[in-house]
């Protein structure tokens, strides 16, 4: 790992095991797990004005797609003008086409600092206590057992399932009467890609999605109301 990274990641480490040591009188063997959720809501919720920023980009995106399938048949033979074009809808619009992504993308440090937390021995030049956390019997550092299954892993499968269907339901409602089938599978079958993921990231990384991802169904289902 690059020099540069290191000073995060153990600025992350001293953070979280100083949380897991004050639960530990309360929590015991969970305050590992405990800390993961807390660190997890602490971050979502930082991340709530880029929450509701997104969503009215979301909406403010479907009140453009007619014009935008407009300037794409009008502007078809010429990619250059149908780009400008693009560009001056959106700044008179004062949207943009990706603002959906913001939430997801500044979490992408967050679920990186999870992953290397949780899969790394030493840490910050000293063996990981973190990794000595478990959950239902399984260590937080361990990689999803695909043949022999451990209940903890069976319960975030399971629970990351769930809030996957209630997910695609959400995404669904968001698309418009015109949207293809491809369109449509695509929403119905992506949010079940976080179970795809916690198949290849430690246990804690599977805890992280299963919290973040819970926070973002909940979170959209205020905001469409």
């Amino acid at each position: 790992m690059p020099s540069f990274l290191e000073a995060p990641v153990a600025g992350a480490y001293h953070l979280l095991t100083s949380l897991v040591a004050t639960l530990e009188p309360f929590a015991g063997a969970y305050a590992a797990v405990i800390a993961i959720v807390l660190c997890t809501l602490a971050v979502r919720l930082s991340l709530v004005p880029l929450s509701v920023r997104a969503h009215r980009g979301l909406k403010a995106r479907a009140e453009l797609m007619p014009r935008l399938k407009q300037l794409t048949e009008r502007h078809r033979d010429n990619p250059e003008r149908l780009q400008r074009e693009v560009a001056k809808l959106q700044t008179e619009s004062g949207t943009s086409l990706f603002a959906g992504f913001l939430p997801t993308l500044a979490q992408l440090p967050f679920f990186w600092l999870m992953y290397t937390l949780f899969s790394r021995t030493m840490v910050a030049g000293e063996s990981n206590q973190l990794i000595s956390g478990n959950l239902l019997g399984a260590p937080l550092g361990v990689h999803w057992p695909i043949l022999t299954g451990t209940p903890a892993y069976v319960v975030i499968a399971v629970l990351l399932a769930v809030v996957a269907w209630f997910s695609a339901r959400l995404q669904l409602r968001q698309l418009d009467s015109s949207a293809t089938t491809l369109s449509r599978r695509v929403a119905q079958l992506l949010p079940f890609g976080t179970l795809l993921t916690a198949a290849f990231v430690p246990l804690a990384a599977g805890l992280y999605l299963l919290t973040t991802t819970t926070w973002t169904v909940a979170e959209r289902t205020i905001l469409q109301r």
